[in-house]
């Protein structure tokens, strides 16, 4: 069987050390020079520049690489 992604709007952005955050992502991220510790409830996952923080749609934060990212989202007005 076959399986579709269900379009849903989630917050993100590219992480940088010292990039500015919204405060959503400053609640659960640690930042280092090169690694950034986001604490989820699997445990701590580790992003590195230019992955994308994502916010999902039940508040959840993680880490995506940008290649994933592109093909999987795309930028909405607003």
């Amino acid at each position: 069987m076959k399986y579709r992604k269900i379009p849903v709007e989630v917050d993100a952005f590219p992480w940088r050390f010292g990039c500015d955050m919204p405060p959503w992502a400053k609640e659960k991220l640690t930042e280092e020079e090169d690694l950034v510790h986001i604490g989820t409830l699997e445990g701590v996952m580790t992003a590195t520049p230019g992955d994308f923080i994502i916010r999902g749609v039940a508040g959840e934060v993680y880490s995506c690489k940008p290649e994933i990212f592109e093909m999987t989202y795309e930028p909405i007005d607003g």
